[in-house]
């Protein structure tokens, strides 16, 4: 068995994990190494924007992760996306770039968190971002790593679908992440000449320069090793090969919101009664590790289009996929560059709500899951989700064995708030497609289908065909009561040299998509290690 020396361990090149590994290895005297379950980033599918179609479901990149089938959802497993390379699911998400509100960061800190109000978190969205476009608000940053940029691309669904929504009294924004969320625009990306900016592009990469980083990929990390309560290292295989990293000073664990909780699970520390059943010795109690977990449900309306002007077209005719391919890589713009939903919706359900409480989503091609191929049809889609759900879910083990994975229990529309946000969500959706402007570019509505009427027939529609819109988070909850699993310092509660730092710390789901938020975590928490305080600029 080979050891391994560093002073610090990461497990997991995820969004969060590439830039704190990126942060640590600025310092020439410390020794890092990056444990990374899958391999490089190699596959050029996952360079292209809408590449993603092609990796949400490819077990070369992806965990390909399942759900337990849960009577909520008309039993069904749902298929759990989840980035299995270098970047995480950077690599393989959507691409768009969303920070959250204002709110959902001062919630965390009303919930005992400091430090992590919005005034503390914003200068870490910034010193990642380099902002390309304006910025008319101040609130972004021009000198990081991660490029962001502007969707320039009008096309003339998502015009009416903007028109549609102005139309209801939602107004209009160029800036999801500027003073107010509110509104419907054009999403911003992470993508730089029309290729994908992952968190490993961004970071990791020219971090791997430095002699004092080691990235060591296809490392599957199968328990924290400890001397007493504290961390000392990380046992991991690779090609069947076992191996031990040592720590001197701190692992931390960046696997996401699945695989953190499981690895903490391997190593003895979460609840008990679990780990027994395991055949796990419990080395610290924590009751609430694999617990919290939340997720955005979306629910689709797929519509059959009138024109032959939607990406189902261009993927059914090989002469119009030579079309595009030649002209994203001669211009690195077309279809191919477009992300997952060029133009949105942030709404109220409510008119005394501070804040939006769904999302939309519209997507200029169709299909009847995102893993089984376009439509054969001209089509579109438009997806809602409730953006604070209060459902609550769980991870467990099913295995003592690393490679076995872990059992998701999203527990989707258990809450009563949960199903009439959501409810409330599907019907402003139909009112966006019977708007004049929209509903000339409709010859039907494909998904759910006209005879879906009433309250209960949508709500049995949601649960029989809505799914993940790939945000799980919460399952190693900050916080300072006996549920929680680590402090604001991200630092795991009753054992020393073990942090967290992914979306599994979050007390509660942003209000958004969360690659910005973990690239945010991953920023603080490196100072949070360096004991140092970033200002807002």
């Amino acid at each position: 068995m080979e050891t391994i020396e560093a002073d610090y361990v990461v497990v997991g090149a995820g969004s969060a994990g590439c830039v704190l590994a990126a942060r640590l290895s600025e310092d020439p005297s410390v020794r890092v190494v990056v444990l990374e379950a899958g391999g490089p980033d190699s596959n050029p599918w996952i360079h292209i924007p809408l590449g993603y179609g092609k990796t949400i479901a490819d077990p070369k990149v992806n965990w390909c992760y399942e759900t337990e089938a849960e009577p909520g959802t008309r039993n069904r497993r749902m298929l759990w996306p989840r980035g299995k390379v270098l970047g995480g699911s950077s690599s393989i998400n959507g691409m768009l770039y969303v920070r959250g509100q204002s709110a959902d960061y001062d919630h965390w800190r009303q919930l005992g968190n400091s430090g992590w109000a919005w005034e503390d978190v914003l200068p870490y969205f910034q010193r990642s971002e380099g902002r390309i476009g304006a910025d008319p608000s101040g609130l972004h940053g021009r000198k990081g790593a991660l490029a962001v940029s502007d969707i320039t691309d009008r096309h003339p669904l998502c015009e009416a679908y903007a028109q549609s929504a102005a139309e209801l009294g939602i107004p209009r924004t160029d800036d999801f992440n500027g003073p107010h969320q509110e509104g419907v625009g054009y999403y911003q990306q992470t993508s730089k000449n029309g290729l994908r900016m992952s968190a490993a592009k961004a970071f990791l990469k020219p971090a791997m320069k430095r002699a004092n980083l080691r990235v060591i990929t296809n490392a599957l990390a199968e328990r924290v090793l400890f001397a007493g309560t504290r961390a000392t290292g990380v046992a991991f295989s690779q090609g069947g090969v076992s191996q031990v990293v040592r720590a001197s000073r701190e692992v931390v664990l960046c696997g996401g919101a699945i695989n953190s909780p499981q690895l903490l699970m391997l190593s003895g520390i979460g609840p008990s009664a679990h780990l027994a059943e395991m055949g796990i010795e419990t080395l610290h109690e924590l009751p609430g590790v694999g617990q919290n977990l939340q997720d955005h449900f979306q629910v689709r309306f797929a519509y059959r289009c009138t024109q032959p002007i939607t990406v189902n077209d261009i993927m059914t005719s090989r002469v119009q996929m030579a079309k595009v391919g030649l002209q994203f890589l001669l211009t690195r713009a077309g279809p191919l560059s477009i992300s997952a939903g060029q133009i949105g919706i942030f709404a109220k359900t409510r008119a005394d709500l501070p804040e939006p409480d769904i999302q939309f989503h519209f997507i200029i091609f169709s299909a009847d899951r995102p893993a089984e191929g376009l439509h054969k049809f001209s089509g579109f889609t438009q997806s809602v989700c409730q953006l604070r759900p209060e459902s609550r879910g769980e991870i467990r083990l099913k295995s003592a064995d690393p490679k076995v994975h872990a059992a998701i229990f999203p527990n989707y529309l258990s809450a009563e708030t949960d199903c009439e946000v959501l409810l409330q969500g599907l019907k402003l959706s139909r009112a966006l497609a019977a708007q004049p402007v929209m509903s000339k570019y409709i010859a039907s509505e494909y998904l759910p289908g006209e005879s879906v009427q009433g309250d209960d027939a949508l709500l049995d529609y949601a649960r029989a065909y809505g799914g993940t819109i790939y945000h799980p988070c919460g399952t190693a909850r900050m916080g300072q009561d006996e549920m929680a699993v680590v402090d604001d310092q991200l630092r795991v509660r009753g054992v020393t040299g073990l942090r967290v730092a992914d979306a599994s710390i979050m007390p509660t789901l942003v209000s958004g998509n969360t690659n910005a938020a973990c690239i945010m975590i991953g920023e603080k928490a490196a100072d949070l290690m360096r004991d140092r305080v970033l200002a807002r600029a």
